[in-house]
């Protein structure tokens, strides 16, 4: 497990609107590449605001999200675009789906969009999809398959790019031990690349199996674990 820092953040703030209270105040982190880090805490204490804010998918209020130690957030809008196409993997917590497309090309639409070729990314997906055991749903509808099957999907699309950073917003919450214990492995086996995990969960079995732990509180503090992950 490397120690190096992909993303981190500076003093960083975010409330919805003015004068609100901050969701997120003050919070300084580097989260370490090669590891998994679980964001937790009560619910409305921010932790997929703060994956959206490290994403790059929020403006913060105050502060800043820095990637490579240089200032990342307060870039332009089609520059963050691209430094998420290029780098990001982003699990969401339904798996959102497109309903009209099909399964096979929600796995392909953010790398074609990052600029790989279509043969390769269809060819990188059907691998994909035989590895989670969902390559035999690639010309259904989301409708058309379960729920544990959507989130493999979803871990397939966030995989496909072999991104450098692997977001995944609540990726188990809504599904069977078995269908949880394979979106998890796939997130440790991602992370043992290099890459760096970052996962908000209410899973306090998964939280203490993480490498590294951000525990964020109502108040919009966190506090900090490292440890060994499995």
């Amino acid at each position: 497990m490397s120690s190096a820092s992909v993303v981190g953040t500076r003093g960083l703030s975010f409330a919805y609107r003015a004068g609100a209270v901050p969701v997120i105040d003050d919070v300084s982190l580097d989260l370490p590449a090669g590891a998994v880090c679980s964001l937790t805490g009560p619910s409305g204490s921010g932790k997929s605001t703060l994956l959206y804010l490290l994403a790059l998918m929020l403006r913060p209020a105050g502060g800043e999200v820095v990637w490579d130690g240089r200032p990342a957030s307060s870039l332009p809008d089609a520059a963050r675009s691209r430094l998420r196409a290029a780098h990001v993997g982003f699990v969401f917590q339904d798996a959102l789906l497109d309903p009209s497309r099909t399964v096979l090309a929600n796995v392909c639409d953010a790398a074609l969009f990052a600029g790989m070729p279509r043969a390769t990314a269809t060819a990188r997906a059907r691998d994909l999809m035989g590895r989670f055991g969902v390559e035999h749903r690639g010309d259904h509808r989301p409708g058309e398959i379960s729920g544990g099957q959507a989130q493999r999907v979803a871990i397939c699309r966030a995989l496909l790019t072999d991104p450098r950073v692997v977001f995944a917003d609540e990726p188990t919450g809504n599904l069977d031990d078995t269908s949880a214990e394979i979106v998890w492995q796939a997130l440790v086996d991602h992370a043992a690349t290099g890459a760096t995990v970052v996962v908000a969960t209410h899973d306090k079995t998964l939280a203490a199996r993480a490498d590294h732990e951000v525990r964020l509180t109502v108040e919009g503090r966190v506090t900090t674990r490292t440890g060994v992950g499995s």
